[in-house]
């Protein structure tokens, strides 16, 4: 799924409100170009405008490995999830993390993988300093730096590319959910809203796994909220994580959904004033509930009646479309679970993940450009590129070697009009004669070159 610039969004902050304090979760979020200049390295992969990270075509496993973010606050709770494409069952990728403490950093371990696992081990999901429970990261101690990284494999070089698009983590901590103040939520009254769907019941749709497939069910009537064509049980069967198998493996159903045509973060919500917002600005949340209503289970919020009651579609009941459990025993049982839930949006939606309300987006100031003439080329020590650029603005300058190495980045300020660029052989660190990909960037607009090198 292609996405425009102005589409992008790169930091959200959810406000919360507590009776004892004020913990500012966060979703941090890069996608598209703007994930591509936070790369650190790369091995054997290359970033596409409009598909993201993928591997080059000799290479059947590769990864990127992307520079630490740095949280304006600490914390001790982390959501990881993110947005790709796997072609087949012999392609796949799979998303690992690293956290520093007092400047050292934690081993990688595996927070999740999409679509099938083909790697002889999953990596590690604990160390000294947490755990990856399946799908959620609980830290022993508030931390700060974290650090992305992806391993892109299939079966052979010939087989379709898995690609990534883009890396999220919602963070928070451990007494935010601690703290829920259930007057305060049971008081919460939004104006009437209502979000139809076909209803699924998930006993129904299957014999064998109907009892355990709540989160794909769930998944499937928002789809179908968007008129999006989806058959539950084939889209449940594919959503199975083989390593824990379990059918609700939230970053996994996040995923799948995207490759239906969503886009979507796991999130965090402290309120249903603030669950309201998104659904008005067109956004769909899956509700991950506990105690006392289920043990586990997932829900599609619905909206709200005119009494400011919350109403769901509760695939786990025949009757559950516009379901209206108590508000007390449902507020329990999300919000005292932490308020998890998956948050979709259209792409063409011009508020991407509609309703967390912006302390900061950041948005690359691009400019429009067309690369015109690289010349001699090949070349042995200087070439010449130039361009015509509409308005003046920052850029950044890549070159890659057929491997899909970063050999050197480069920060450049584009003129408006003409731009000449002297490339000199002794500062591109290239390695040798051959071919290399020469990559111009600015805000989401990228332009690739081929530099013939004759050392």
């Amino acid at each position: 799924m292609k996405h425009t610039a102005a589409l992008i969004l790169f930091f959200l902050l959810l406000p919360v409100v507590l009776a004892a304090e004020t913990y500012p979760d966060s979703l941090i979020s890069h996608r598209d170009a703007e994930l591509a200049l936070r790369v650190e390295s790369l091995e054997s992969t290359f970033y596409s405008e409009g598909s993201g990270f993928q591997l080059i075509d000799e290479a059947a496993y590769g990864e990127v490995i992307f520079r630490p973010d740095t949280s304006s606050i600490p914390f001790n709770r982390a959501l990881p999830s993110w947005n790709g494409h796997v072609y087949s069952d012999q392609s796949t990728f799979k998303v690992q993390m690293r956290f520093q403490i007092d400047g050292s950093w934690s081993p990688w371990v595996t927070v999740g993988f999409w679509r099938s696992h083909i790697w002889g081990e999953y990596g590690s999901t604990d160390w000294g300093g947490g755990t990856v429970d399946v799908d959620y990261v609980k830290l022993y101690r508030y931390h700060r730096i974290y650090q992305f990284r992806i391993v892109l494999g299939r079966i052979l070089p010939g087989l379709q590319s898995p690609s990534v698009s883009r890396l999220s983590l919602f963070i928070s901590d451990s007494r935010t959910t601690d703290q829920t103040d259930l007057t305060a939520l049971v008081d919460d009254r939004p104006e009437e809203i209502r979000i139809p769907t076909e209803h699924f019941y998930q006993y129904d749709l299957d014999d064998g796994i109907g009892g355990d497939i709540c989160s794909p069910t769930t998944v499937s009537m928002i789809l179908r909220s968007y008129d999006i064509t989806v058959d539950p049980v084939a889209f449940a069967r594919a959503n199975r994580d083989p390593i824990w198998g379990l059918f609700g493996v939230w970053p996994r159903v996040v995923q799948h959904a995207h490759e239906y045509g969503l886009d979507g973060a796991v999130t965090r919500y402290r309120s249903w004033s603030q669950a309201r917002q998104v659904l008005e600005n067109g956004g769909r949340i899956g509700m991950s509930i506990g105690p006392p209503l289920y043990a586990g289970h997932l829900v599609m919020l619905a909206g709200f009646d005119a009494s400011g009651d919350p109403l769901v579609h509760d695939p786990a009941r025949a009757s559950g479309y516009y379901y209206k459990h108590p508000k007390y025993d449902l507020s329990r049982s999300w919000f005292e679970k932490g308020g998890i839930a998956y948050t979709f949006y259209l792409p063409d939606s011009s508020s991407g993940i509609t309703g967390i309300q912006d302390r900061s987006v950041l948005r690359i100031p691009g400019a429009s450009f067309r690369l015109e003439k690289l010349y001699p080329n090949p070349f042995n020590s200087r070439s010449i590129l130039q361009l015509h650029s509409d308005n003046e603005a920052p850029a950044e300058l890549l070159v890659h070697d057929i491997l899909g190495r970063l050999l050197i980045r480069q920060e450049l300020r584009l003129k408006e009009g003409l731009n000449s660029l002297a490339l000199e052989a002794a500062g591109l660190n290239l390695q040798g004669s051959g071919a290399y990909l020469l990559t111009l960037r600015s805000g989401g607009h990228s332009e690739h070159l081929v530099l013939n090198y004759l050392k």
